[in-house]
């Protein structure tokens, strides 16, 4: 395996690899949960050496399928879901040299998902668009740095569709490239970065709407923040150590206080540090807490249920995922290890087989498969006698789920009270979509579900959106993220 046949061989240059990703929050919905619980892993096979794992929607039929970049075979992997959390076997499409993260998003607006795919041993960048189907077009390639280790997929330039964040390894830069409108790019432009770039991510950082850049710096063990000047060019980076090299970082609330905090698994101090955000896109000193050995992706969602993010990491060297739950401000318990496959090298959490709550799946490069571990942790605690639907103790909204979402998402509430309710959907310049209640409801548990129309029936485009309930004095607003 190229840089990483041993712990030595993996010093060799410093910049190879992988990780990824995502899309924002995947929050799913429970009154009351327990300590997480994952099950026995299912293993399903992959191409050679697989680096990277994306779970989507890709054939659309509403459960979530995988991509897998496949870095030996030049390939990435597509599995597809049976609707319960079991996957058919794998169809392989070629992409370029050395595949080592993958992205899944609609690129071409035709409402499908296709994905990006970025090369490592071909300084690439491929594009394989959907056919509808959960079948794809032949890989078109487009030119990026050296060492192309991950790539994110992200409206950058404001004009709702979707362009690209590709960090480079060894041109200790970040090549943004900018969608035509249909799914084919502009040639790359060039930001420094620090040294070795292995991870980026697009996200608001400095609450300004536009989206803004953290790069996780392998060689330099620090994280570089690009603030987006709101036309999809940016500003210089401002570098914020991490440890030791730092390989993954994905940016979400970690802390609960509206802004995008930071997390980044560092490889060779086998940690990951949270770097807490001031509210303007600066960050505090790293906070690091132990996970397993030599871990390679980091991901947060809400895995025992309790709203707050927690913490995924895949531990290459253990081969094992570390579970470290938040405290709920943005503080982490001690890590609990699940095992995987052997060096486990890329980790997304999302609702593989429908139950609401979010499940793992795990790119294992040295046995060439994907595992999948359930989580069997979110469990409604009502008393005997009594029903789930019973008088709620307080008002509630939910973050609503999937999210991000394609075709709908459900949006979940509590009314202690029966009382006239308003949920309506504004986009991100405050501008109001569509009033999905308007009315008198009765006391308990309810659910809206928004399609992604406007007032008019019409689908509105992709972007960041806001929710906001009006039920007597209770007022609350969430975001989420509509991908066409």
């Amino acid at each position: 395996m190229s840089v990483r046949n041993s712990v030595n061989s993996r010093l060799i240059s410093g910049i190879k690899t992988l990780t990824f990703f995502l899309l924002l929050l995947f929050l799913p919905h429970s009154a009351v949960a327990s300590d997480p619980l994952f099950e026995v892993r299912i293993d399903y096979g992959a191409g050679g050496d697989p680096n990277s794992v994306f779970c989507a929607d890709l054939d659309g039929d509403t459960d979530l399928d995988l991509a897998v970049a496949n870095e030996y075979s030049d390939n990435v992997s597509i599995l597809k879901n049976n609707g319960d959390g079991s996957f058919q076997s794998a169809v392989n499409y070629e992409s370029g040299s050395g595949p080592v993260s993958v992205f899944c998003a609609d690129l071409d607006g035709d409402t499908d998902l296709d994905f990006a795919v970025a090369n490592f041993g071909g300084n690439n960048v491929s594009i394989l668009k959907n056919n509808g189907d959960g079948t794809f077009q032949s890989a078109v390639n487009y030119g990026a740095g050296d060492y192309p280790s991950s790539v994110f997929c992200a409206d950058l330039d404001g004009d709702s569709d979707l362009d690209l964040a590709v960090a480079n390894g060894g041109s200790d830069n970040v090549s943004i490239l900018k969608n035509n409108g249909d799914g084919t790019f502009q040639s790359a432009v060039n930001y420094g970065a620090g040294d070795g770039p292995l991870s980026v991510f697009c996200a608001d950082l400095d609450g300004d709407t536009d989206l803004d850049l953290a790069v996780a710096n392998l060689g330099s063990a620090n994280v570089s923040i690009l603030k987006n000047n709101g036309d999809g060019t940016f500003q210089s980076a401002v570098n914020y150590g991490a440890g030791v090299w730092p390989a993954s970082v994905f940016c979400a609330d970690l802390d609960g206080d509206t802004d995008l905090d930071l997390a980044v698994a560092n490889r060779w101090t086998d940690n990951v540090s949270i770097l807490k955000n001031n509210g303007d896109g600066t960050f505090q000193s790293a906070v690091d807490y132990g996970a397993g050995d030599y871990p390679y992706s980091v991901f947060c969602a809400d895995l025992d249920g309790d709203t707050d993010l927690d913490l995924a990491v895949a531990n290459g060297g253990s081969d094992s995922v570390s579970i470290l739950k938040n405290n709920g401000d943005g503080t982490f318990q001690s890590a609990v290890n699940y095992g995987a496959g052997d060096w486990p090298a890329s980790v997304f959490c999302a609702d593989l087989d429908g139950d609401t709550d979010l499940d793992l799946a795990v790119a294992n490069a040295y046995s060439n498969n994907v595992s999948i571990l359930f989580n069997r942790s979110i469990t409604t605690d009502v008393p005997d006698g009594e029903d789930l639907y019973q008088r709620p103790q307080e008002y509630w909204l939910s973050q609503n789920y999937p999210n991000p979402f394609n075709s709908q998402t459900v949006i979940e509430y509590s009314l202690p009270q029966a009382g006239r309710v308003k949920i309506i959907i504004y986009n991100i310049l405050g501008q109001r979509v569509k009033v999905l209640l308007d009315d008198r409801e009765l006391a308990g548990y309810k659910s809206v579900i928004w399609d992604g129309t406007n007032q008019k029936g019409k689908s509105v485009a992709s972007g960041i959106y806001l929710y906001r309930i009006e039920a007597h004095d209770f007022v609350e607003c969430k975001k989420m993220l509509l991908l066409r």
